[in-house]
């Protein structure tokens, strides 16, 4: 009995191992891609950290929000030439676009896979 108790804990202790090699891989990839994770929000950026991070997977989720982003921005402005009801459109896309990349930026810097409602849901379908 003593021998299968033993037999766990080593399995319990590289188990352990395991989580926190991964767990440390994972963190260097956060690190390794935060920068052009933040950077993914602002405007056409996103394209950017798709072309040359496209092998950390921090850098590309945010990245593929960040793209998403961009193309409803540039939907909005195409909107905005609408009489009076594109300007409404531009506005509100505006300031819901500048908040949105807002709390990017500051998911992104903090190291957090965040998803945004909505956003999230069509960026999941970008297959690179």
């Amino acid at each position: 009995m003593t021998e299968h108790v033993h037999h766990e804990s080593a399995h319990h202790e590289s188990g352990h191992h395991h989580d926190a090699v991964h767990h440390q891989s994972a963190h260097k990839e956060i690190q390794e891609g935060k920068f052009f994770a933040v950077i993914s929000y602002i405007a056409f950026l996103s394209v950017v950290t798709l072309l040359l991070k496209k092998h950390n997977h921090f850098a590309v989720f945010h990245a593929k929000q960040g793209l998403v982003l961009f193309v409803f921005e540039v939907g909005c402005f195409v909107l905005s030439i609408i009489p009076f009801l594109g300007w409404i459109i531009k506005t509100l896309g505006i300031v819901v676009f500048i908040l949105m990349s807002l709390w990017g930026i500051l998911q992104a810097s903090m190291g957090n896979y965040s998803r945004m409602p909505f956003v999230s849901r069509i960026s999941d379908k970008i297959s690179l």
